[in-house]
């Protein structure tokens, strides 16, 4: 059960507090600890007559149950009084609800400027008043609760009410505005949209429903939304029969109407494109005007991308969902067995993502699917066994959706003349088709086989370089061996080119098998660079660029090698069977780096059988401590049980020491190995190569220098 929620030396306004909603907002707040001021005229639903009754009663009815309350008579338009009359009384102001009002309904052809004034004065401009009296005190505290009542008259419109809704739907604009310029004060201010049995709707609404409505089911939402511990700003809640349901304008994608900056649009235009302009199925809501102004601007930006003449362009809609994501992630490697790879296999989990790599699909997809590539070099027969994925560019500008609906625009930027072929440069922009939202841009480097010697240019100032990896070993390196089926499976994704499947095609191409995918290899390769930089988190992910050397075959084993330098990870990946790179000048750009190295939990550590062979290595250590000599590095172990950590070691090969648990500073090396597996690489029944590429072995940090333990662990053997 949750503490009760106080409202103990806090000061409440409730205007029109003398019945109904009014009333049981004044009654429940003081029963919780508040001090209110209990507003109201004692007038009729039509504005008509005065008393001070109603109030009084109120207030009498609070300070019998043991609460504080005073009375106030005064108008909502000499709201300056009513908050004076709560600074007076009680010191301060903390709550402001707009609640008072009246009716004057006829209809619009009908409506007197005494009847529209009327109803303007007291609901729109009476809670202006108000609240503006209210303002400079919340802003001296820096703290300020606001509530103005709407109705669904505002909402939706009623017949006969055109004054009402007007005025109320001028409190949604009244409330989205104070609402941003309260924020940073902790001024939060809110529209609530009753459905409840009052003066106004005691013969207006059927009496069996009209019993049904009680204020009392509606006080509670009021009274959390203006709590200190309510954190919703701006926002409009209806509420009715002890219901709530938050409410909110949306606007549709839309539809651009004109091809570039440079041409106009026609009635016509906007005749032949209404279906999909005023199509609310992927309707959005904007959460500010920026938002707004943001979308505009990629409109901007869209037109601008189209507004090269000449440009052989093409714009291509995908949609995709969470099997989508998971098909993708499988055909690029990643499996149950790596936790880090889960966000990407299992749609509940609350960190589910997009392998950032997943929309570089739609690059190829847009080439080999219309005639972008036909048209740019009209005198080529386009064979796909003579096309190659050269280079790959991409970035990414927001988080990429788990699900959803895109546009990605393809634009060739450069045709190359590199004599044995061509080399077509493509942008290629993806944008949220449901908002218009830029989501990342990529560059393809195609090369065509055989499409040179047409005495065109041989560079562009298109070209995105790749920049080669610091000349040292490398910090950190992860084997993973590919499926046999891999390049079958990765086709799913939507790049069909017989090449990858068909062997009579590969040995067209001049291929003894089917290859795999450059792509795939790419997508292994991100992986692993988000595995060991980022703990699998693929948001971290800001760009991309590759060089695609080598084709690999389905089934040999991929090695991507990487060096840390800042936020920058450079890679290589290479085939391990053959040694051979096959991306090579390969970087990533981080926006953070987070390295996950595992834990042992104090609590779970226990003996294991490999306990003994460090201590035999610190034998060693300190009866030749010339024997660290020979690597001078620091290594850290993780060993496991049943995959989960059971134990840590630190070889300080630096100082000759051995110890169990981490080093003071950091390991060079960090090792992560089963308990069993340790124990068969020290007795020699393992090969620690072997180990590494059948990944029971796993290496964080140099591992040239893990390759300096084997001395270290020949002179152990005898002893073990």
């Amino acid at each position: 059960m949750p503490n009760l929620l106080r409202y103990d030396k806090r000061v409440v306004v409730v205007t029109g507090a003398g019945a109904g909603l009014g009333r049981a907002y004044a009654l429940l707040f003081a029963s919780r600890g508040a001090s209110v001021v209990v507003n109201d005229l004692g007038v009729n639903r039509h504005g008509d007559g005065n008393s001070t009754k109603s109030a009084d009663a109120v207030v009498q009815e609070i300070r019998r149950n043991g609460g504080k309350a005073v009375a106030n008579y005064d108008s909502v338009l000499d709201g300056a009084k009513i908050i004076e009359t709560a600074i007076k009384t009680f010191g301060r102001i903390d709550v402001v609800i707009n609640n008072a009002g009246i009716l004057r309904d006829t209809s619009f052809a009908k409506m007197s400027d005494k009847q529209w004034d009327m109803i303007y004065d007291v609901h729109l401009r009476g809670a202006v008043k108000t609240t503006h009296a209210a303002w400079p005190y919340f802003l001296k505290q820096q703290y300020g609760r606001v509530i103005l009542t709407s109705s669904n008259s505002g909402l939706y419109g009623n017949f006969g009410q055109s004054n009402y809704s007007t005025a109320k739907m001028g409190l949604v604009g009244l409330a989205n505005t104070l609402a941003i310029e309260g924020a940073r004060k902790n001024i939060h201010t809110n529209v609530i949209v009753p459905t409840a049995g009052s003066r106004l709707t005691e013969d207006v609404i059927p009496p069996d429903f009209f019993n049904e409505l009680k204020p009392e089911l509606i006080a509670p939402v009021v009274f959390w939304l203006c709590h200190e511990s309510c954190a919703e700003n701006g926002s409009i809640i209806e509420s009715a029969l002890g219901w709530a349901g938050k409410c909110h304008l949306i606007r549709s994608s839309g539809c651009i109407l004109r091809q570039n900056l440079s041409s106009d649009i026609t009635p016509e235009a906007v005749q032949e494109n209404w279906s999909e302009i005023t199509d609310m199925t992927s309707a959005k809501r904007f959460n500010s005007i920026q938002e707004v102004t943001g979308e505009l601007l990629n409109v901007v930006e869209s037109l601008k991308n189209d507004d090269s003449s000449g440009d052989e362009k093409t714009v291509m809609k995908n949609s995709y969902n969470f099997r989508d994501v998971i098909l993708y992630a499988l055909g690029v490697g990643a499996t149950v067995k790596e936790p880090s790879d889960m966000r990407y296999l299992y749609e509940n989990l609350d960190e589910f993502a997009v392998l950032p790599t997943f929309h570089v699909l739609y690059g190829p997809m847009g080439c080999m699917n219309s005639s972008l590539l036909p048209n740019t070099l009209p005198n080529v027969q386009i064979d796909p066994t003579k096309i190659l994925h050269g280079e790959q560019y991409l970035e990414v500008y927001k988080r990429l959706p788990t699900e959803a609906v895109v546009e990605t625009h393809l634009k060739v930027q450069d045709v190359l003349d590199k004599e044995k072929g061509a080399v077509v440069l493509v942008q290629h922009d993806t944008y949220d088709a449901t908002n218009g939202e830029k989501l990342l841009s990529g560059q393809m480097s195609i090369f065509i086989i055989g499409a040179g010697g047409f005495q065109g240019k041989r560079t562009s100032s298109y070209s995105i370089p790749v920049i080669d990896p610091p000349a040292r070993n490398p910090d950190m390196s992860i084997t993973q061996q590919t499926n046999v089926d891999q390049a079958a499976l990765y086709r799913l994704n939507g790049d069909f080119n017989p090449l990858h499947v068909d062997v009579n095609i590969a040995k067209l191409a001049g291929f003894e098998k089917p290859i795999l995918h450059g792509l795939c290899s790419l997508g292994f390769s991100t992986r692993h660079v988000l595995q060991a930089y980022t703990g699998g988190d693929p948001n971290l992910f800001k760009s991309m660029k590759v060089r695609f050397v080598k084709p690999v075959l389905p089934g040999q084993t991929l090695r991507t090698d990487m060096w840390h330098n800042d936020k920058r990870i450079h890679f290589q990946t290479s085939v391990v069977e053959t040694g051979v790179p096959v991306i090579t000048g390969a970087y990533i750009d981080l926006h953070d780096v987070k390295m996950a190295i595992p834990k042992v939990n104090p609590s779970s550590t226990k003996d294991v059988q490999s306990d003994a062979i460090f201590a035999t290595i610190d034998e060693h250590m300190k009866a030749d401590p010339n024997l660290a000599k020979t690597v001078n590095a620091v290594f850290l172990y993780i060993i496991t049980v049943d995959k989960k950590p059971a134990a840590e070691w630190t070889l300080d090969l630096k100082n000759a020491k051995v110890h169990k648990g981490r080093p003071s500073g950091k390991a060079d090396v960090t090792l992560t190995i089963e308990d069993k597996d340790m124990v068969e690489i020290a007795l020699g029944k393992l090969n620690p190569q072997a180990a590494f590429l059948q990944g029971k072995l796993k290496i964080i940090g140099n591992i040239m220098l893990a390759q300096k333990l084997k001395n270290i662990m020949e002179v152990n053997r005898a002893k073990l």
